[in-house]
């Protein structure tokens, strides 16, 4: 008989983390390591974000900061957008989230749904270009001068690695023997950074790789291009990623993520996104590098649900 003690939630907050990590059949081969993935869609609202939420406001109210009738400002491509949208939900604070029209339509119909109102930034011809981020922050900036405003700020909110960090908790708890490699793209960077946290205070040495589009390489050569893979090469250099954090950066080209994408679905049954695409791109060529006896780990970032309004599962 099935032992259910203990998991009613106090809320749906506290139904954030904990989920579960699968190893890969199909899509690796005999030479290669074994490679795992972090289910991070099983989280309320389809994505990890969820963990820096609810650090971020959590963080924020322990301070003091942030206080009842206040409102939480934001900017952000959706995901971190629908989980700040959600918590704020939950704790009954107003949300303002400035985004843009580059950005996938049920992640900006998720933060309406949770009650956010949106400001959008127009794209240049629907890609995420260097300057598009820019813009949304000094919005977002604008905004949060207003009297009663909390601008969580995630590119320098240093609360969003305490959510992080279990990540690379219950990965060493999840994973049965070492973890040689870990390997993420990175967006404001602080899931790599807070889950390198835990993952280095293992006895064995953890290689953390930071990866992002080949479209848009600016932490490997310095250099911002326009591109699709939402959540990742936001074309600025990110204050909280400091090179002793990462081993190695890496790139993958934006249309060999987007294959990787669907074969994760036709074939592993990993429905998630381009971002999920990429890391697990990045894995396998890892995987192959390091060879039998070892072991590759990666996260699947968000839901395939946010994306099936765009091309990526178009038939």
């Amino acid at each position: 008989m099935l032992n259910v003690a203990g998991q009613v939630r106090a809320s749906t907050l506290r139904a954030i983390g904990n989920t579960p990590v699968v190893q890969l059949q199909k899509l690796v081969g005999p030479e290669s390591a074994r490679v795992l993935v972090k289910l991070e869609f099983f989280s309320p609202t389809g994505s990890y974000k969820d963990r820096m939420a609810l650090a971020m406001i959590e963080g924020a109210e322990a301070r003091g900061a942030l206080r009842p009738g206040m409102t939480v400002v934001e900017y952000t491509g959706g995901s971190t957008g629908s989980s700040l949208a959600f918590v704020c939900a939950v704790k009954g604070y107003r949300c303002q989230i400035v985004t843009s029209d580059a950005f996938a339509q049920e992640k900006l119909r998720t933060m309406r749904a949770f009650g956010a109102e949106l400001t959008l930034i127009p794209s240049r011809g629907g890609a995420i270009t260097p300057d598009l981020i820019p813009r949304m922050i000094q919005e977002a900036r604008r905004l949060s001068q207003a009297d009663h405003a909390y601008a969580t700020d995630q590119l320098n909110n240093a609360d969003s690695l305490n959510g992080y960090e279990q990540i690379g908790r219950e990965l060493l708890a999840q994973v049965d023997g070492p973890i040689d490699a870990f390997c993420a793209a990175v967006g404001t960077g602080g899931m790599l950074i807070g889950s390198a946290r835990a993952l280095r205070a293992a006895p064995n040495p953890v290689r953390i790789v930071v990866l992002e589009p080949a479209e848009s390489p600016i932490i490997s050569r310095g250099a911002a291009g326009a591109h699709h893979v939402e959540g990742t090469g936001i074309g600025i250099v990110l204050p909280l990623l400091t090179s002793e954090v990462y081993d190695d950066v890496r790139t993958v080209a934006e249309q060999d993520a987007r294959e990787t994408a669907r074969r994760l679905t036709r074939e592993e049954g990993i429905f998630a996104g381009t971002s999920t695409g990429l890391n697990v791109r990045a894995a396998l060529d890892l995987a192959r590098e390091l060879g039998p006896g070892h072991t590759v780990v990666t996260v699947a970032v968000d839901s395939g649900l946010k994306y099936l309004a765009g091309d990526l599962y178009a038939d």
